[in-house]
């Protein structure tokens, strides 16, 4: 907004003196350096003495060069301070109003960066309309996405600043995404976070696969390799085409609006206890239920029969439209 009014009174300053070296040049028959050391003595009302005297018509067109100058020059400052002060006036209330929605927000996640990893992971998370706090320290970059998403929660700094993971509240937060392009960057995150919150599930991006086991030391639950992700899909992609391609349909939600989702069965729900055919899950709400994860012993069952129990914790993976996962999770709590 300031450049382009800048821009506006800049252009507007150049007309004005180019007009008054060619009204100059064509009245009194001045050289163009004389008239333009006219045009700026008039148009700045320094009070330099003239170059020659005027005619009347010289005198009136510098009259009317001098209203015309002191209007635009006069605007031009009024617009330039006007820039300003609204810009830090507007940064300063969109700072508060984030400020008040960071005390609010909980059991969201944490994304630290939003580069070409981190921005994929937004898209997801906006998808499923899941709340997340994005963290980042370079302001431009926030600036852009904003444009995008206007709704955001962000936090500009440096996501490897306990106070900013604070700000962030990292107390309140269900989980952390160390999405950093710099692998000692997120295993720092890794270490303040889980200093700082217990329970929290903990993904972080590995660069060198080398330090996949240092990042799980160091209290992720989950580390990934983009680079490894993406060379498994190529060849994924070269060998079972098919395959491939509906995995991604499921996954971006685009395949008749169906996606894979989890869904936790809470201790107090009416299906624990219950074995999947007594639920009538698959019959009641029409999802398909493809495995299970055990809350005892932590393993998946793979398409499991109609003999099997549901107990308190376990998880089951869910393969149905958004408004049957909804529905099943609602059942599940």
């Amino acid at each position: 907004m300031i450049l382009r009014r800048l821009a506006i009174v800049t252009g507007l300053i150049i007309a004005i003196i180019v007009g008054g070296v060619i009204g100059y040049s064509t009245i009194e028959s001045l050289p163009i350096i004389d008239a333009l050391y006219m045009t700026v003595i008039t148009i700045s009302t320094v009070g330099f003495r003239e170059v020659t005297d005027l005619s009347e018509a010289g005198r009136i067109f510098t009259i009317i060069l001098i209203i015309g100058g002191i209007a635009i020059i006069t605007t031009g400052v009024s617009l330039i301070f006007s820039s300003v002060v609204e810009g830090t006036f507007s940064r300063i209330l969109r700072r508060q109003r984030m400020e008040k929605r960071l005390a609010k927000v909980k059991n969201h996640f944490i994304i630290c960066g939003c580069g070409a990893v981190g921005h994929d992971v937004i898209l997801e998370f906006l998808r499923v309309e899941k709340k997340f706090v994005l963290i980042d320290k370079e302001e431009d970059v926030l600036n852009k996405l904003i444009e995008e998403f206007p709704n955001i929660v962000y936090l500009v700094g440096d996501a490897t600043d306990d106070d900013i993971l604070k700000k962030a509240g990292i107390e309140r937060a269900k989980g952390i995404i160390a999405a950093l392009g710099n692998d000692s960057d997120n295993l720092y995150i890794c270490l303040s976070a889980r200093s700082l919150n217990k329970n929290l599930r903990i993904i972080a991006r590995v660069i060198e696969i080398e330090s996949k086991s240092k990042l799980l030391k160091a209290g992720a639950d989950y580390v990934f390799s983009p680079e490894k992700i993406g060379g498994m899909q190529l060849a994924a992609a070269a060998l079972r085409p098919t395959v491939t391609s509906f995995l991604d349909s499921i996954l971006k939600g685009e395949y008749l609006n169906l996606r894979l989702d989890e869904v936790l069965v809470h201790l107090n729900a009416s299906l624990v206890g219950k074995t999947l055919k007594q639920s009538n899950i698959s019959q009641d709400i029409g999802i398909i239920i493809p495995a299970i994860k055990l809350s005892q012993t932590d393993k998946l069952i793979f398409n499991p029969g109609p003999d099997t129990r549901i107990h308190a914790s376990d998880v089951l993976i869910v393969f149905g439209s958004n408004e049957q996962v909804k529905k099943l999770k609602s059942i599940c709590r």
